[in-house]
């Protein structure tokens, strides 16, 4: 809980009454490897804060039966289908534990009523939302813009901690390149 509560505090001002409240609201929960914490067509009832591990989300392509990863998340990142989390409406995607994983969750009830009681986290969850959205605007200007090969070097330059902790496949899918590019990526840089 900790780590939530620097993080928030690093953004906004709480008085320790605010941040024993918001303490709270959330809720730990332990998700083992492969385990989901969401599955396509569920309604997404938690915000969910990664304390530690690595979660994956992605949807089944349709044609070829390959996961497409749409993000990854690691230590103090955030994993919710935020279009179902806020409108109740069923999921498009899944997500998915890659290795053991602790977080902490937060119900769309507890989450309202929170923000409510505490109205400096608006603030804090804009900031994080905004975040957000850049970092899905680079990736759609880098997908339509850049070569396979310039946006795998921007992944390691802008991901480095994700970068040693997940499988090649992983990092090859969310880039929308083969695992087998990366590898002759990977190999040609060792030998120059």
């Amino acid at each position: 809980m900790e780590t939530l509560i620097k993080s928030i505090t690093q953004h906004v001002k709480l008085s320790p009454e605010e941040i024993s409240l918001c303490k709270s609201f959330w809720t730990e929960r332990t998700l083992e490897k492969g385990e989901f914490l969401l599955r396509n067509g569920e309604i997404c009832r938690y915000e969910s804060y990664v304390i530690s591990g690595v979660l994956k989300a992605f949807c089944i392509n349709s044609e070829n039966g390959n996961e497409e990863i749409l993000f990854l998340a690691i230590d103090h990142w955030w994993a919710t289908d935020i279009s179902s989390f806020s409108k109740q409406k069923a999921s498009i995607y899944n997500i998915q534990a890659v290795e053991k994983t602790k977080l902490l969750q937060i119900s769309q009830s507890s989450f309202q009523k929170m923000l409510k009681e505490i109205p400096s986290l608006e603030k804090y969850f804009r900031i994080i939302l905004e975040g957000y959205l850049g970092t899905l605007e680079k990736r759609i200007v880098f997908n339509h813009m850049y070569k396979a090969e310039q946006k795998y070097y921007d992944f390691l330059d802008t991901y480095p901690d994700i970068a040693s902790r997940v499988p090649q496949y992983l990092i090859a899918s969310y880039l929308g390149v083969s695992a087998e590019f990366i590898s002759r990526i990977r190999k040609k840089n060792k030998s120059s």
